[in-house]
């Protein structure tokens, strides 16, 4: 089966507080987004990229890709309203009988292994989503009351999250709920069972100030983890 990745970059990194939008702030003298992208195309070099972006970020990703000598080819399409259109639209430049996966844009520091296991797992089981054990105790909220609860029961998700074209194409035909945080619970929503695969835990979400930190700390160092 022929390999896509759809990199869902159309957030704006409102939480950042910056004026540029997270996937195109500079980690280590090159905006996350490449960063992501090539990450991929070093693990496997004959994948196919698909790159939702909004239509207002298409101008400053041209200019980007120049200044930075960035010649990966990509499938640009328009971002939607939330993430569930977003990978919608992105779905279209996707054939059937292939293998996608979709992926953070602001998670350059997954590593390989998990995007082989990702799509192996997708290719024999037909979905795998990345997960890591919580390592801190929590408590559930609940009606002004709180209590400690079993944290061996839940996991933290990360992306790649990798699918059978055909399943994931379905699944999406569904009308948008709030509760579709994630791709695999668009496809648990027509019945499939989710398979969960080791994720690595370096794989952050760059999502604040402090996460562009630790991201470039680990990023110097990614060849420990890579």
């Amino acid at each position: 089966m022929k390999k896509y990745i759809i990199i869902a970059a159309g957030g704006r990194g409102t939480r950042m507080n910056s004026a540029v939008p997270k996937q195109f702030i500079e980690l280590l003298g090159k905006p996350i987004l490449m960063h992501t992208i090539e990450k991929f195309v070093s693990v496997i070099p004959e994948i196919n990229i698909v790159l939702v972006l909004s239509a207002e970020f298409k101008k400053e990703w041209g200019i980007l890709c120049k200044k930075h000598k960035f010649n990966i080819p990509v499938q640009l399409t328009e971002g939607g309203e939330t993430r569930f259109y977003s990978v919608k639209k992105g779905l279209e430049l996707v054939p059937e009988n292939s293998l996608v996966g979709i992926h953070d844009a602001a998670r350059p520091l997954v590593n390989g292994q998990t995007i082989i296991n990702a799509f192996e797992t997708a290719s024999q089981k037909g979905n795998a989503s990345p997960a890591i054990p919580l390592n801190e105790s929590i408590r559930e909220v609940k009606n002004n009351t709180n209590k400690a609860v079993d944290r061996s029961l839940y996991y933290f998700i990360q992306t790649p999250q990798c699918f059978q074209s055909n399943l994931l194409k379905k699944a999406f035909l569904q009308e948008y709920r709030p509760e579709f945080t994630d791709d695999a619970s668009v496809l648990e929503a027509i019945g499939e069972k989710i398979n969960l695969i080791d994720g690595n835990r370096e794989n952050i979400k760059i999502t604040t100030a402090q996460d562009l930190i630790i991201a470039e700390a680990l990023l110097k160092n990614s060849n420990s983890f890579s």
